[in-house]
């Protein structure tokens, strides 16, 4: 079991990712490619995958990212990238020294490479090919999913707000995870090696993930700033390619909601008052109330009061018809809560 400690200066800086982190989700779904669990969310995915990306491609990612034990920290740098070209930016600029001391660490995990044993001393034509292969998997296993896993993370970080908004960071902790549990002042995640980590005040950041299967993750090296990846519920349609939404999700949703309301259920993701929902649709506040009551009778979003104004959300109904889900012959199971901010 790790244990995260945690002071009150690191419950003040505890914060929730607004979305998906490429790296991480790059890591992660090279994971659940090895694997052959979660077949009714990632099996389309993983034959596709399979089919698009060169072998000798594949071949270089897989030799650093075995399914399960160790990869290397350096794959899912600690520093915040608001987007893939800045995350493999910061994966190539790893300094010699960690790469060396990570790729030592993953030889007891996955036998030494001709290629790996270059990569660890820095060879700038290695790091070239890392990169070539980092970019070829994102624009077929990732890019095409990216808006998909985005709406589904927003969702989630909009409710986990609101139950920071509501009873504060004890309900946020204690509500994570099934495989979490809350004991102030330590985080306890079960299913990970035992150890405890010391926030010391850093606070630390969670990261919903879609790729992150069951159990949350983290970063090795307690140095490096505190991460915690943690799965967001999984449904079927949660991995809709972006092709796939627009031609079944957008012109279906359109033509069953009309595109106004259909927007204004959009909007409603991250969560938005009733003024901010009339601008994003470009509509009069009238307008927008009126497709908000429809929208909420419907049950595709909730409505509550925040002051002297309304706060309007969408619900797990409304996430599975905007990813398309209402629009095939897929039927859902299970319940997803949606997401604080970062």
């Amino acid at each position: 079991m790790l244990r995260i400690h945690f002071t009150p200066r690191d419950l003040a800086r505890t914060t929730v990712s607004t979305r998906p982190a490429a790296s991480w989700e790059i890591l992660l779904s090279l994971h659940m490619l090895q694997q052959s669990e979660g077949r009714l969310i990632f099996e389309d995915w993983r034959r596709s995958i399979r089919a698009k990306v060169a072998p000798d491609q594949m071949r270089l990612l897989l030799e650093l990212t075995p399914p399960k034990g160790y990869s290397p920290d350096f794959l899912t740098p600690a520093a915040s990238a608001p987007d893939f070209e800045t995350a493999l930016e910061l994966v190539l600029a790893t300094p010699r020294q960690e790469l060396r001391g990570q790729l030592e660490l993953l030889a007891k995990y996955r036998p030494v490479s001709p290629w790996t044993r270059e990569l660890a001393q820095g060879d700038r034509s290695s790091l070239d090919r890392l990169g070539r292969a980092i970019r070829s998997y994102h624009d077929a296993a990732i890019a095409p999913y990216w808006k998909s896993i985005g709406t589904h993370i927003s969702a989630d970080h909009a409710h986990r707000g609101d139950a920071l908004a509501r009873h504060g960071v004890d309900r946020l902790l204690s509500t994570l995870h099934p495989r979490v549990r809350w004991v102030a002042p330590v985080l306890q995640v079960l299913d990970m090696h035992d150890r405890d980590l010391y926030l010391d005040g850093r606070g630390i950041e969670l990261q919903p993930s879609a790729f992150c299967w069951r159990v949350p993750t983290k970063l090795r090296d307690p140095e490096l700033k505190p991460i915690l990846v943690y799965p967001i519920q999984h449904a079927p349609g949660i991995l809709r390619s972006t092709s796939a939404q627009a031609t079944d999700s957008s012109d279906v949703l359109g033509s069953l909601l009309g595109s106004t309301r259909a927007a204004a259920l959009e909007a409603a993701v991250t969560g938005c008052t009733t003024t901010e929902l009339a601008r994003r649709c470009k509509i009069s506040p009238a307008a927008a109330s009126h497709q908000a009551t429809v929208l909420r009778e419907a049950g595709l979003i909730t409505t509550r009061r925040v002051g002297a104004s309304v706060l309007h959300e969408v619900t797990q109904l409304g996430i599975w018809l905007l990813s398309g889900h209402g629009s095939g012959n897929q039927r859902a199971t299970g319940a997803r809560p949606a997401v604080p901010a970062h």
